[in-house]
């Protein structure tokens, strides 16, 4: 479904459709952001040999396409696979980033199931994360269930030619087929920066994790846990939509202004084994306002029917886009050349 909602963005009205979201880290530099994303997993994992990130860059249709691999996945591996290992890409041109659309495939291109993908996530090291700010800036993330960020029009993600973007991988095979090579492929629609064009007004990722700022991943106990995370709002400014990431068992989500005592919950849709299918998308008619100092609360719900312990079983992570209200205050998360050798 379709919905068409309007924003007061800058001195315009702009429709935002469909807007955000799926899912599924801090020294500055890459080796400071590789060992905090640790966390995710796969750095204790043993690595994916000759797999290689392909970035094709479709000027004509402002697409890039973004294809890792290949990678092995035995049936009934579960967790047991090599792992890619983090890699890295350079931006090449100035302008927005309006849509991520991921998938799995086959050398030849038919497609594969996305439940082979645990998550991805893609960082932008030249800038940091405003809610984590020893982190860099998060910018798309996808689960199993591999849903898209459409392009919300009028809006979109700076980025500037020549940021390192870093792609942060983990895949899993909980079937009983196998899979010898697989791709992740992610086609991202931009729009350059022309002189004299139109330009985007600017809108940051926001990633409430039930675990803060720490390691996403925590251990799911038998039957019920529920896991909370708070953070203290730097900024003013709106959610202009809210989605989330969740693993298999979980059921609900729920980000909470604890100081305007409003709320909004994302009920998951699970099948009859509590395998996860899909998280919904909130779109907001006015925007979900912020104001600076405002603590803002995020739980995960899960329900854990196995009887055992699930060892880094869970995420949490409600995720939306954040529109400033004073559009230049964020332009300080832009990190200096070589910031790496800063205190």
């Amino acid at each position: 479904m379709t919905t068409t909602l309007r924003l007061a963005i800058g001195n315009r009205q702009s429709p935002v459709v469909n807007c955000i979201l799926a899912v599924v880290l801090g020294a500055v530099g890459l080796a400071g952001a590789q060992h905090d994303m640790q966390h995710m997993g796969h750095m204790h994992m043993p690595l994916a040999a000759n797999v290689k990130l392909d970035v094709q860059n479709d000027e004509a249709a402002h697409v890039l396409t973004l294809r890792l691999g290949p990678l092995s996945l035995p049936a009934n591996a579960g967790m047991n696979v090599a792992q890619p290992p983090d890699l890295t890409m350079t931006v090449p041109f100035d302008g927005w980033f309006t849509a991520y659309h991921p998938r799995l495939v086959e050398p030849g291109g038919s497609p594969r199931p996305g439940r082979l993908l645990h998550h991805v996530a893609v960082y932008n090291l030249a800038r940091a994360d405003f809610l984590c700010p020893r982190k860099p800036e998060h910018i798309f993330g996808a689960g199993g269930e591999m849903s898209d960020w459409p392009a919300m029009p009028g809006v979109g993600y700076r980025m500037e030619k020549g940021d390192q973007l870093l792609i942060s991988t983990m895949v899993h095979n909980p079937t009983a087929v196998g899979y010898p090579a697989v791709y992740l492929e992610i086609r991202i629609e931009y729009q350059p920066l022309v002189a004299g064009g139109p330009r985007l007004t600017d809108v940051y990722p926001a990633w409430f994790d039930v675990k803060q700022c720490g390691n996403s991943s925590y251990d799911l106990a038998p039957g019920p846990n529920v896991t909370s995370g708070e953070f203290t709002l730097p900024y003013d400014g709106t959610l202009i939509g809210l989605g989330g990431h969740l693993h298999d068992y979980g059921h609900e989500l729920r980000v909470e202004d604890v100081t305007r005592r409003t709320a909004q919950t994302l009920t998951a849709t699970l099948d009859s084994q509590g395998r996860l299918i899909a998280i919904p998308i909130h779109q907001f008619i006015e925007g979900f306002e912020l104001t600076r100092g405002d603590m803002v609360k995020v739980t995960a719900t899960y329900l854990n029917p196995t009887g055992k312990p699930l060892p880094d079983g869970a995420m949490g992570i409600a995720v939306g886009y954040f529109l400033p209200a004073d559009e230049t205050a964020l332009a300080a998360l832009k990190r200096q050349p070589h910031s790496a050798d800063s205190p």
